[in-house]
């Protein structure tokens, strides 16, 4: 089969493992009510350019399941986004959701627009322009956007303001990850990779490994990689590899990645972590994904999907996979990865740190009142650390590696919802 396989087809197959094992006397009419979302809404988005012309972009939002609350997921600008990647991010966010016991469904959208071509005032006017054409769909109560691939709290804070002159009055909780001046939560920059760091801190814990002398390799430096890649470092673990969409790196004594990061601030896009002026043993170019391959303790894919599959999987040498990024291993890959000892903390539990805080943000919204920022990393940690050791007891019970044990929590959960609705 191809490498690059159609997302939609990964979470449709993993749904249908999972009720397999769960195996419902109607598994049949729960696999058709859940293999396909319950809406999905495509808009045409005519923007002006700042040279006065106009281009026309198409744009997505799904909402796969609303039975544990309203849809909740991130939009993503990427050039690569498809009507069938984003219900199966939806998708995934409904398992996510499910699986963190936060009362949300599962949404997701996206734009196909490369990002880096627009100057900001296009991102703005796009941006506004995306949120009001979704306005129909989305609300406090309906379904909540964050921030995903090339978004960020700017972008979070540009769909407030729009909704804000479609409803004719603010209403904080309709996104979340919005810059704290505006009802953003304090701790939700970071959020996503602290729960990432928590899952790998947790995963070692239970495999016997000390993650203070932990050999670390992170595929991809965006938020989530960089920001694992610190708070793991913080606890005393070894960061050995890092890398972009333009090559990798391999520091065999490892590296503080604050250092990394900051430097990748202050210089211009073009710069890739290999032009790094910090000591650096070898460099790969991406096609290599060499920080997947590398003899390390945990390895944290945390770029984008389909990067451990059936045909590289044998090279994988890490003793834990954590996965940062969504739908980073494919289930071709899920056999050979379990067949070989390694231990795989899936997606949809190695990245809710980030949805999880988008949660407690929106619970703040809905309060006007704000907490702390040690009371919202306690209630993540404690979140994850909770939801892994739940994760963990299935996957050791049942026998069956942490992706099924995942799923068969998650998906149970939603199942049970919809029953008690009617739905089922």
């Amino acid at each position: 089969m191809p490498e690059e396989q159609d997302p939609y087809e990964i979470a449709q197959k993993q749904l249908k493992n999972a009720l397999d094992i769960l195996d419902y006397p109607d598994k049949e009419n729960v696999w058709e009510t859940l293999k396909e979302p319950e809406r999905i809404l495509e808009v045409s988005l005519p923007t002006h350019m700042d040279d006065g012309s106009i281009k026309h972009f198409k744009g997505f939002r799904c909402q796969h399941n609303t039975a544990l609350g309203p849809a909740k997921g991130g939009v993503r600008y990427h050039w690569n986004v498809t009507r069938n990647e984003v219900k199966s991010l939806a998708m995934w966010m409904t398992w996510k959701n499910s699986l963190a016991q936060i009362p949300y469904g599962g949404g997701k959208g996206g734009i196909i627009v490369n990002p880096k071509e627009l100057s900001e005032k296009e991102k703005e006017r796009l941006s506004r322009n995306f949120f009001r054409e979704i306005a129909l769909i989305v609300g406090v109560n309906k379904d909540i956007p964050a921030p995903d691939v090339y978004t960020d709290p700017q972008t979070m804070a540009w769909f407030f303001d729009e909704y804000a002159k479609v409803k004719g009055y603010p209403e904080y909780g309709v996104v979340t990850a919005k810059p704290p001046l505006i009802g953003g939560s304090q701790g939700r920059t970071e959020a996503t990779g602290f729960g990432t760091a928590v899952a790998a801190r947790e995963a070692c814990k239970k495999e016997g490994i000390d993650v203070k002398n932990a050999t670390v390799s992170v595929q991809g430096y965006g938020n989530v990689a960089w920001w694992a890649a610190k708070f793991l470092h913080d606890w005393g673990a070894k960061i050995v590899s890092a890398s972009d969409s333009k090559g990798a790196i391999y520091v065999k004594n490892g590296f503080d990645p604050v250092e990394l990061h900051k430097w990748k601030e202050e210089k211009s896009a073009n710069h890739t972590v290999t032009d790094w002026e910090g000591e650096i043993n070898e460099k790969f170019d991406p096609e290599e994904r060499a920080p997947l391959f590398l003899d390390v303790d945990v390895v944290v894919p945390a770029a984008l999907e389909n990067q451990i599959t059936g045909k590289n999987a044998h090279k994988v040498k890490g003793k834990i996979i954590v996965e940062g990024a969504n739908g980073p291993v494919t289930p071709e890959a899920d056999q050979i990865i379990r067949d070989k000892g390694i231990l795989d903390v899936p997606d949809i539990l190695a990245n809710a740190g980030g949805v999880t805080c988008s949660y407690l943000e929106w619970v703040q919204n809905r309060m006007r009142y704000y907490w702390k920022k040690e009371r919202v990393m306690n209630e993540l940690e404690a979140n994850m650390v909770r939801a892994f050791n739940e994760t963990y007891k299935v996957y050791k019970e049942r026998d069956i590696d942490m992706r099924k044990a995942a799923y068969v929590l998650a998906v149970d959960r939603v199942v049970e919802a919809m029953r008690l609705r009617g739905k089922l």
